[in-house]
């Protein structure tokens, strides 16, 4: 019989790339097809995605894809989250406002003053409040006249709009669609109140799908741009977070997850949202997951503390990690302790002096050079991993037995074993890939080759070999917490 591949976009805020995956004697296999930029335009003093290019991009996945005489049951695509397009009435595509741009500095706080309550807002979505959410992004868009949404016949998630031009058919993916503070998880649709208060209704917004729906086939302009037949285009996780811990190769439901990268996302997964004064206090985050599922999550802040301190140290630091590693394992531990999310850190000029004047500032050992900092930034990740853990652990309905390290990170062997000595609990690191990993299983899903979400699961953690890491030093970690706590308190985020 033939091998079926799936073909998975995956689409972050950098780069993407194409993959094909297929299932052979219960095990998946990936194979990349292209990489590419994902770069931000700047014009008349916006930022915007050059959705074009990408769609360009996919086109070009596709086409090695049908020279390589691959078999391909379905497409899907994930991307970041928040950011959309708007579609005009003949249908032509707005080129895509980027989250990062500046029209959003104030708009957050204008809405949440003047429109409606912050506290109601969390009420209703349960999602973190961060000032480039859609919902502000199109508050923004409001209060300036921006055209592209003056004349928006449709709204649509950046993973919806490129399914839209291989398809023609306008969704509105679950998971995407809940990281713009516009859903309630309760009911699963876009609320209306908010909707309202931005002057739009649910029909601005395609029809609600979830992942493993089919969303429809190939046009017959993409057929014939890339010589494939009419495939099926089916919606996964849209967001690429909702993919990835998909993807965690979990036994049950006793584990949390840390998707380590350059930003961190620690949570656990829940059958129903967890909306309350607790979660608003602390800030946590309800976003969709598959098979109905809640990612009851909370950002911190990641490897971006050491990726900024070694643009900045240039050649004053070795370029291979592995020798810098080992010059920060050399130093003498818990010298420097910082809060990794305290809003120093958010995009400080210099984030070794941002680091040194933080230090100062809570009357602690000031650390020199790269071998000290790097030891610092590690060792505060790990306990502000705790604290997030603890938190997750009064959270959750039942034990959390593991936590599973994914992503980028799941490779950084020290911090991996710092963070299970830090939440004194086992630590199973893996996969890299999560997120085209969860893309592609939930497309095997829907053609029939897994069963459900668990099964999902099976398959993935019997294709990898997971390094496992276990607590030690239990009595150091311990102090070093305390002394964590009182350092931190006064500046927890």
């Amino acid at each position: 019989m033939e091998q079926k591949y799936f073909f998975a976009v995956d689409l972050g805020a950098t780069s993407g790339r194409t993959i094909v995956g297929g299932i052979n004697e219960g095990k998946i296999v990936l194979e990349e097809l292209t990489r590419f930029d994902n770069n931000l335009i700047e014009v008349n003093g916006h930022f915007y995605w050059d959705i074009y290019a990408l769609y360009f991009e996919i086109i070009k996945g596709l086409k090695k894809a049908r020279q390589q005489n691959l078999n391909i049951t379905s497409i899907g695509i994930d991307t970041w989250g928040v950011d959309f397009v708007c579609v005009a009435e003949d249908g032509s595509v707005s080129q895509p406002i980027a989250y990062r741009d500046p029209h959003t500095f104030d708009a957050m706080d204008d809405y949440l003053e003047n429109v409606m309550s912050r506290e109601k807002v969390y009420d209703v979505t349960g999602i973190q409040f961060l000032n480039f959410n859609s919902i502000f992004q199109l508050y923004a868009m409001k209060r300036s006249g921006n055209s592209a949404l003056k004349n928006a016949q449709k709204i649509l998630f950046i993973p919806d709009a490129l399914s839209y031009m291989l398809t023609g058919n306008m969704v509105c993916e679950y998971t995407i669609a809940s990281t713009a503070q516009l859903l309630d998880p309760r009911t699963k649709q876009l609320d209306p109140r908010l909707l309202a208060s931005l002057g739009l209704t649910q029909s601005k917004f395609g029809r609600m799908v979830n992942p493993g729906d089919l969303i429809g086939a190939l046009t017959p302009e993409v057929q014939a741009a890339t010589g494939l037949g009419a495939i099926p285009v089916v919606a996964v996780a849209g967001h690429d977070t909702g993919s990835a811990v998909a993807a965690v190769p979990a036994a049950n439901e006793k584990f949390a997850y840390l998707s380590s990268g350059t930003w961190s996302l620690m949570g656990i997964e829940t059958k129903e949202a967890i909306i309350n004064k607790v979660s608003y206090d602390r800030n946590f985050t309800n976003e969709g997951g598959i098979e109905g599922t809640t990612r009851f999550l909370k950002n911190i802040t990641g490897m971006w503390l050491l990726e900024r301190c070694r643009k900045e140290w240039g050649d004053k630091a070795p370029k291979d990690y592995p020798t810098l590693i080992a010059d920060a394992m050399a130093q003498p531990a818990f010298q420097s302790i910082i809060n990794p999310d305290d809003k120093m850190f958010a995009n400080p000029v210099n984030m070794e002096k941002a680091i040194q004047q933080y230090c100062q500032q809570t009357g602690q050992h000031v650390p020199e050079g790269y071998a000290q900092i790097t030891r610092c930034i590690f060792e505060s990740l790990a306990l502000r991993y705790r604290e997030v853990f603890t938190w997750l652990k009064e959270f959750a309905s039942f034990d959390i037995d593991v936590l599973h390290i994914i992503g980028g990170g799941s490779r950084n062997a020290y911090l991996n074993q710092f963070t299970s000595n830090a939440v004194n609990t086992k630590v199973l690191a893996g996969p890299q890939e999560g997120t085209a990993l969860g893309n592609i299983m939930v497309q095997a899903k829907a053609a029939g080759a897994v069963a459900d979400l668990w099964d999902m699961r099976k398959v993935i953690a019997n294709s990898l070999d997971l390094v496992e890491y276990l607590p030690q030093d239990a009595a150091e970690w311990d102090a070093a917490y305390e002394k964590y706590l009182k350092i931190t308190t006064p500046t927890l985020s």
